[in-house]
C-alpha cells in the first residue's frame, strides 16, 4: 500500500506535465516560426498571444529606454465579414470622442482589424471606406462611440444584408469560447484546492501563490533557454513541490500540535502574503511574457476566431480534467480521497493511512495549480499577484457555486463563472466581469445553500 500510494502520488503530480509534452507537437506545428509586431496600417491580422481581454499588455518599443514602465495598452478590435466570408479592405479612421484623430486601421485578409489607443476614454471609429460592392447595414451610420478602459474593446461595426454575425453576436460568441477556455484554467486549479478543503477542511488561501510560482518558475526556465513545454514541466514540479512542503512542514506540524481550523486559516493568509512578496523580489513587478508563442496568426471556425495556443490550452484542459476525474472516480486512492473527505475517521478506523491520502492531495493539487499558472501566463502574461486577482477570487467562488468539497462541483462551479466572468462583457463594462460572476454566485447561493452538487447538511 506505501509504494503503491508513493507512485501514484508521483503519477499525479506529473500527470499535467505529460499532458503538456504529449501536445508538445501540435503546439510547434500549429504555432508560427517568428513573430512580428501588428501593423494596423496594412491590415496585418496577427494577435498577440498575451492578448488579455483583462490585462493585454502594451508593445514595446526597442528605442524606448528600459527603465521606462510598461503600459497596461487600450485595443479596439473588429472582424468585418459577409455571406462571401471574411471582408479585406474596409479602412477606418479612429478619433478621440469630441478631439483630434489617431489614426488610420484597415482589415486584412482574414477582416480582422486592431488599433491600440493611448489609453482608457471615449473613442469615435469611422468607416472612411468600403471595397467595391460592400455596404454597412446602416450607410447613415457609419461613425460608432465607445468607451473603453485598459483591455480589449470589440467596436460593433455590422456589414450589410447577409452578413454571417456582427456586432453583438459576434462578440457573443467570441467571448463564450473566451469563458471556456478561461473556466476551464480556473477549474483545474480550483480542483485541487476544493481537495484540500474536503480531506482536511482547511481554507488555503496559499493556494493562488502556488500558482504564481508554477508560473514563475517556468518563466525563469524559459528564459534561461528552455523551451515553455519542458519550462513548464518545470513549473509544475516546483509548484507540486512547494505545496508538498507547505503541507509536511507547516501544516502537518500545526495539525497535530491541536491548532484549530480557523488558525490555520490565519497562518494561510500569513503565507499567502510572504510568498507574493517573495515572488515579488526575485521576480519584479512588471508583468512578462514567456519567450515563445508571442505572436501567432489567428485562424477563423465559423463565427469564432481564436489561436493555435488557445485551441491547445483548451485541449491540455480537458484532457487534465478528464484524467483527474477518472483517477478519482475509479483508482485506489481516488476512492481513499472520496473516504477521507466523506468520514476521516471512518477512513482511518477502516485502515486507510489519511496522512499518506492528505499528502497526495496537497502535491496533486500543486501541480494543477503550477499548470493552471502555466497556462495562463502562456495565455496572458505573467505577473507577481495575478494568483490573487483574479484566480483565488475566481476559484472560491467556482467551488462554492460548484458545493464545497466535491471535485467535480468546482469543475462546474468554474466553467459557469469562468462563461459568466467572460459573457459580461458583451454588455457591461470590462472593469466589472469579475463582479458579475461574484453576483451570480451570491444569487444561486440563496436558491441553493449547498452549491450545485452539494448535499444538504443539518447544522446544530
Amino acid at each position: 500500500m506505501s509504494a503503491r500510494v508513493r507512485a501514484f502520488a508521483l503519477s499525479i503530480a506529473v500527470l499535467a506535465t505529460l499532458m503538456v509534452a504529449l501536445l508538445a507537437p501540435a503546439i510547434a506545428a500549429l504555432a508560427p516560426a517568428a513573430a512580428a509586431p501588428l501593423d494596423a496600417a496594412t491590415g496585418d491580422a496577427l494577435i498577440l498571444a498575451q492578448e488579455d481581454d483583462e490585462e493585454p499588455a502594451a508593445e514595446e518599443d526597442e528605442d524606448e529606454d528600459e527603465d521606462e514602465d510598461e503600459a497596461e495598452a487600450s485595443v479596439l478590435f473588429g472582424t468585418f465579414r459577409n455571406a462571401d466570408g471574411p471582408v479585406e479592405g474596409v479602412q477606418l479612421t479612429i478619433a478621440e470622442t469630441g478631439g483630434s484623430d489617431l489614426g488610420e486601421a484597415v482589415s486584412g485578409e482574414n477582416g480582422q482589424w486592431e488599433f491600440e489607443v493611448p489609453g482608457p476614454g471615449d473613442y469615435a471609429v469611422t468607416v472612411a471606406a468600403l471595397p467595391e460592392g460592400v455596404e454597412l447595414r446602416d450607410p447613415d451610420n457609419n461613425t460608432v462611440e465607445v468607451t473603453i478602459g485598459t483591455g480589449r474593446r470589440a467596436v460593433p461595426l455590422a456589414l450589410g444584408e447577409g452578413a454571417a454575425v456582427s456586432g453583438k453576436v459576434a462578440l457573443f460568441l467570441q467571448q463564450t469560447l473566451s469563458g471556456l477556455r478561461f473556466g476551464l484554467i480556473i477549474a483545474m486549479t480550483a480542483v485541487g484546492l476544493s481537495l484540500i478543503f474536503g480531506t482536511t477542511g482547511l481554507i488555503n488561501f496559499a493556494h493562488g501563490e502556488i500558482v504564481i510560482i508554477g508560473a514563475v518558475v517556468a518563466w525563469f526556465a524559459n528564459i534561461a533557454g528552455l523551451h515553455l513545454v519542458l519550462a513548464g514541466a518545470v513549473g509544475v514540479a516546483a509548484a507540486a513541490l512547494t505545496a508538498g512542503v507547505l503541507d509536511r512542514g507547516v501544516f502537518r506540524p500545526l495539525t497535530r500540535r491541536g491548532v484549530g481550523l480557523f488558525q490555520l486559516l490565519v497562518v494561510t493568509i500569513g503565507l499567502s502574503l510572504v510568498l507574493r512578496f517573495i515572488v515579488l523580489i526575485f521576480f519584479g513587478g512588471r508583468s512578462q511574457p514567456y519567450a515563445q508563442y508571442a505572436v501567432q496568426q489567428r485562424i477563423s471556425v465559423g463565427p469564432f476566431a481564436t489561436t493555435p495556443r488557445d485551441l491547445v490550452i483548451i485541449a491540455i484542459a480537458l484532457v487534465v480534467l478528464i484524467g483527474v476525474a477518472t483517477g478519482i472516480q475509479r483508482s485506489r486512492i481516488g476512492k481513499a480521497m472520496r473516504a477521507v473527505a466523506d468520514n476521516r475517521d471512518l477512513a482511518e478506523s477502516s485502515g486507510i493511512n489519511v496522512e499518506r491520502v492528505v499528502s497526495v492531495v496537497w502535491i496533486a493539487g500543486g501541480a494543477l495549480a503550477g499548470l493552471g499558472g502555466v497556462l495562463y501566463g502562456t495565455m496572458f502574461r505573467v505577473s507577481y499577484d495575478f494568483g490573487f486577482q483574479p484566480m483565488l477570487l475566481l476559484m472560491f467562488a467556482g467551488i462554492i457555486l460548484g458545493g464545497l468539497g466535491t471535485a467535480y462541483g468546482a469543475m462546474i462551479g468554474s466553467l459557469v463563472v469562468g462563461l459568466v466572468t467572460e459573457l459580461s462583457v458583451v454588455y457591461f463594462p470590462n472593469e466589472l466581469k469579475t463582479a458579475w460572476a461574484l453576483g451570480v454566485l451570491v444569487i444561486v447561493l440563496l436558491v441553493r445553500p449547498q452549491g450545485l452538487l452539494g448535499r444538504r447538511e443539518r447544522i446544530g
